[in-house]
């Protein structure tokens, strides 16, 4: 089988595409056929050594897949082959095939396309459990989405919404605003026309927000937490500027308000009954028709170098995906 593997950490250049050994399965373990791959911003660090954890050399990057199950082990009850399944590998996705573990999968719905499954489970699964578990966001409260038309930023907009907030959200350019509005946003503001603090104060009448999702980092986390109401939460969700910021820590005293991180991985393995709920609420939300994956492009596997550009080079507005396999 083609698979894209890593053998010396650096940019997506020095990845390469190799015939490989089809991966043995065995246990609670599902093979699965890649039908298509999603692109997280993870994938960019894993890739260069920069991220919490790396896996063996060589490797093939990856964490979030769609296909078909072709075979299982013989400790799996839920699958079997000719399932459609979507889930969270790690890494290994960027390859035909792929063995994941049972209960890192879900079954794809028959209205969700290949693609879009790719795109579902990390940013969906991120962004409700930072509203629900971490913000505990409430009805009528106001939600600032940082970073709004990338994919965790996006699946932000559409779930406050959903969960009855007032959505602010904020981007770099009128054309990834127009992608936020499509997606229930209630506010804009371009980072580049007006400093964040004041646009946020301008749009709550002095206020504050309730709600930070920061997903960027850098120069924007400090201008967002000084736009923070009484009793607000600032969600850590991750530094896609490419900068840990360093915070004023006594703006959480005269604000009241806490900074609260999120790293939904570890908090689906410590907490796998309330992930697996989140993942059925999920899953609700999409058949009802009150979220609906947004992809920014779909790439033919080969392309993966474009595909890679698109992210680091914060041009998608959306999820990037890779198109792995067909039959």
């Amino acid at each position: 089988m083609k698979a894209i593997v890593c053998k010396a950490y650096g940019p997506a250049e020095t990845l390469v595409i190799e015939e490989v050994p089809s991966p043995e399965v065995k246990g609670r373990g599902v093979k699965v056929r890649v039908r298509a791959a999603g692109l997280n911003f993870p994938d960019t660090l894993i890739i260069e050594g920069k991220y919490q954890f790396q896996p063996p050399m060589p490797f093939s990057p990856g964490g979030e897949m769609a296909g078909e199950v072709i075979a299982v082990g013989d400790q799996v009850t839920r699958f079997r082959p000719g399932d459609r399944v979507a889930g969270l590998t790690g890494y290994g996705a960027f390859a035909e095939e792929v063995v994941v573990a049972e209960d890192n999968l879900l079954p794809v719905p028959d209205a969700m396309s290949d693609e879009q499954a790719a795109a579902f489970t990390m940013v969906y699964g991120t962004s409700y459990h930072a509203l629900k578990q971490r913000a505990n966001l409430q009805p009528g409260e106001t939600l600032l989405v940082l970073g709004a038309s990338g994919g965790v930023g996006l699946a932000a907009v559409e779930l406050g919404k959903a969960m009855g907030a007032r959505v602010i959200a904020a981007a770099s350019s009128a054309e990834k605003l127009a992608v936020a509005r499509a997606a229930g946003a209630d506010e804009l503001i371009n980072y580049r026309d007006e400093p964040l603090k004041d646009a946020a104060k301008r749009l709550t009448r002095g206020k504050g927000v309730d709600v930070v999702y920061d997903p960027v980092g850098g120069d924007f986390t400090e201008q967002a937490l000084r736009a923070m109401a009484w009793n607000g939460r600032h969600l850590i969700v991750g530094f896609a500027a490419g900068e840990i910021p360093k915070i004023p820590a006594n703006l959480t005293l005269l604000k009241g308000c806490s900074v609260v991180g999120v790293f939904w991985g570890d908090f689906t393995r410590r907490e796998p009954q309330t992930s697996a709920e989140n993942m059925q609420a999920l899953l609700t939300l999409f058949a009802e028709g009150r979220i609906t994956p947004t992809i920014s492009q779909v790439y033919a596997f080969e392309d993966y170098v474009d595909a890679f550009g698109a992210l680091t080079g914060r041009r998608a507005t959306g999820k990037v995906v890779l198109r792995v396999a067909r039959d």
